[in-house]
């Protein structure tokens, strides 16, 4: 599924409409990435101020790490790094290398001091003037921090200068710090298997690395980072205002400071990655959100295992629920939670619900595999004239179907091989089904993403043929020789924070697109 490009200036009853119309249009043409960001090991940010968009047309004054010099590398691929976004740029390094980040302050003179906190590693500064939690970037002023990456994972980075107010405003940003062993195991069985099914269809290993962490059970086929955060629009206001007002005023001089109320606290935004849903559906690097490069809409295939790096990087904890299955924890600011008896074990909860605490980040993996539909997904029909609809599945000893990388039905759940989706007498089948389908005109509009219970581009068809009865892939709005699979709908649950400045839906919401091995994700940038 793809959203089409939406203009800013909409009321909110349009946004109402265009949001909708998001979760079912589809074009060829947007382009997706796993964790876009850039490599060091030296990194050149600035800290500046910029405008960012929200999907009700409002243009929010905002504060943000960017790259004050080119990188040395982006990662997956292509990408860009402005002087100025939201989250901050990415910065992606590997265990046990040393890193160097020089911080230059071009935030207005009178927004003060800055500077950059990076929790859970022994930093070292030079440079800047000293503050309270850590070395300072005076206005115009450059400060320097150097630290040796410690054990793999994700965590943030944020300011440690006013935090209250310099957070709010947009000064965070995530560091992920890969294994400098890849596990023997993340390279072949399964996970070989999964990258060879990935291959067969013309996509490339868009990860950073074959494991989340030095350990045989972390490892992962697909890798999205997610950062939730929050703003209270009237802060931005007054930050912006009284900045205005004092000019170029002479950084120390009376009256060349900030003076803005961080309480009561009152967000009306919810962004992920700085985006509210539906902009957040749009490709990374989208020309229309130029100081907002990161995209929030995830893609996978049936069994494929999809590490999510998520960082709460507001001051509220986001409730975020990911429709579809639950989330295995794998460790915590870089921690692999590990079971006591057996440090072969993991022991990181299964969640129904991923709880982001403020500052705090979690790496955790999420699959769907069809596994409970109790109907067969991917069509399969021995009486259609379609030789893909009379696949085998012959169960692993998981009862999976992972023989044949190639085969459309890799990791099919084989219980469910050849059951039929309908009920006599109007199935779609000879035989009885599990469920009776709903009448089609609400069964096309809302019971399933693309208006069929089945993957793959004419998946009906296979199994239905031309008549049946069931709406064929497609029928909303993507090219039924295409792209057809699930949407499952991830948001907070916390009903406020899927609004935009109070209008549904919004906010921090997005979708998680399950396609068949047909649909080719393509996750460059």
């Amino acid at each position: 599924m793809r959203t089409t490009k939406m203009k800013k200036a909409i009321s909110k009853t349009r946004l109402l409409l265009a949001a909708m119309a998001a979760l079912t249009l589809s074009t060829a043409t947007a382009a997706f990435a796993a964790a876009p960001g850039i490599t060091g090991p030296t990194f050149n940010l600035t800290a500046q101020d910029a405008h960012i968009s929200q999907p009700d047309g409002a243009m929010v004054y905002s504060w943000g790490y960017g790259c004050s010099s080119a990188p040395t590398g982006f990662v997956p691929f292509n990408g860009a790094c402005p002087s100025m976004q939201i989250p901050g740029p990415t910065l992606v390094v590997t265990e046990g290398n040393p890193v160097t980040v020089n911080l230059t302050n071009n935030l207005p003179t009178a927004a003060g001091n800055t500077s950059i906190l990076f929790p859970g590693f022994q930093v070292a500064t030079s440079g800047g003037v000293t503050g309270l939690l850590t070395q300072e970037a005076a206005p115009g002023g450059t400060v320097t921090y150097t630290f040796t990456a410690g054990s793999p994972g994700t965590r943030a980075y944020y300011s440690g200068t006013q935090g209250d107010l310099q957070v709010e405003m947009g000064l965070y940003g995530a560091i992920i710090v890969l294994p400098k062993n890849v596990p023997s195991a993340c390279t072949g069985g399964l996970a070989a298997a999964n990258l060879a099914a990935e291959k067969n269809w013309g996509e490339s290993d868009f990860r950073l690395a074959p494991a989340a962490y030095d350990h045989a059970k972390s490892c992962y086929d697909r890798e999205y980072l997610f950062q939730f955060s929050e703003m209270d629009q009237s802060i931005h206001r007054q930050a912006e205002t009284q900045v205005l007002a004092r000019g170029n005023c002479t950084a120390g001089a009376a009256g060349c400071s900030l003076q803005v109320p961080t309480e009561p606290y009152h967000p009306t935004y919810f962004l992920i990655n700085g985006r509210s849903m539906p902009d957040d559906m749009d490709s990374n690097y989208a020309p229309e959100y130029p100081h907002q490069p990161y995209n929030g809409n995830p893609h996978m295939h049936p069994g494929e295992q999809v590490l999510l790096r998520v960082i709460g990087q507001g001051r509220w904890q986001h409730p975020f629920h990911e429709h579809g299955n639950h989330v295995r924890i794998l460790g915590r600011d870089g921690n692999l939670i590990l079971s006591q008896s057996d440090s072969n074990s993991l022991a990181g909860p299964l969640l129904f619900t991923t709880t982001t605490t403020p500052g705090l980040a979690f790496d955790g993996i999420f699959y769907w595999t069809g596994r409970g539909l109790n109907w067969d997904a991917y069509a399969h029909n021995p009486k259609s004239s379609d030789p893909t609809a009379k696949l085998p599945c012959t169960p692993d000893g998981n009862g999976y179907n992972t023989g044949d990388p190639t085969a459309i039905n890799y990791y099919e759940w084989c219980q469910d091989h050849n059951k039929p989706v309908q009920v006599a007498p109007f199935g779609d089948v000879a035989g009885g089904g599990p469920v009776s389908l709903p009448d089609s005109n609400i069964f096309t509009n809302g019971a399933w993403y693309g208006g069929s219970p089945y993957l793959g581009p004419n998946a009906t068809v296979r199994a239905t043929g031309p008549t049946g009865s069931t709406p064929p892939s497609g029928t909303i709005a993507n090219n039924p020789t295409t792209e057809a699979g699930f949407a499952f709908m991830w948001h907070s649950h916390n009903e406020r924070e899927i609004t935009t400045d109070n209008a549904f839906p919004g906010g921090m919401l997005m979708m998680m697109l399950v396609d068949s091995r047909e649909f080719k994700i393509d996750e460059s940038n």
